[in-house]
């Protein structure tokens, strides 16, 4: 038995944090996991930005209620999940990724939660103090979720785009980088690298 494993942006949403660089107009927003591999380095930088600016959770779900999955991306799940279980890997967060799993259909998705500030710290309200991961385990959460599910009796296609995928994608039985940078792709040859929503449907088909 198979299930799909999918990291989410990039392959089937729009990166939250780009989008919300070019709503604030600031670039330094645009920084995420394919070009930060260590994701404690890169949500730290995030913080720090946010404070800086004086932006919290609403300004960033102000963004996030504006955007759209990729073209394509719904009717693609759609017909996958007709055939084969899929979940989606994210290390989103809820607060941000739930408006667009409905728009999706609501396909299962594990991602990770944010925290924030309180009432209690006066100006700080509504600001993000922390996040938390589904887990710490060596290798990072989609990780630990491929593996997981493989201890049920699953086989899993791993399907992202960045740095912090590589790993549920060699662990699976298959997996491919989608849409991926061409320093990912050259750094890892031997992973095919699909462009369209019907390469990958083609692909997935050809194993289940």
């Amino acid at each position: 038995m198979y299930i799909v494993c999918m990291d989410m942006e990039g392959i089937v949403t729009p990166e939250i944090w780009i989008e919300f660089a070019e709503k604030t107009g600031i670039p330094e927003f645009t920084r995420t996991t394919r070009d930060e591999p260590d994701y404690d380095v890169l949500m730290k930088y995030r913080m720090d930005l946010l404070d800086k600016h004086g932006y919290g959770l609403k300004e960033i779900q102000d963004v996030i209620a504006t955007m759209e999955p990729l073209p394509g991306a719904k009717e693609f799940l759609d017909e996958l999940r007709s055939f084969c279980q899929v979940v989606i890997l994210s290390d989103t967060f809820t607060q941000f990724a739930m408006p667009l799993m409905e728009k999706l259909g609501y396909p299962t998705l594990m991602c990770n939660e944010i925290t924030v500030f309180d009432e209690s710290c006066g100006e700080k309200e509504g600001m993000i103090s922390g996040y938390k991961l589904r887990t710490n385990e060596e290798g990072g959460t989609k990780l630990s979720a491929v593996r997981a599910l493989q201890s049920t009796g699953y086989d899993t296609i791993a399907i992202g785009d960045s740095f912090n995928d590589l790993a549920m994608i060699r662990a699976s039985k298959s997996g491919f980088l989608f849409r991926s940078t061409e320093e990912i792709i050259a750094a890892n040859p031997d992973l095919p690298a699909l462009e369209t929503y019907e390469e990958l449907m083609a692909a997935i088909k050809a194993i289940v």
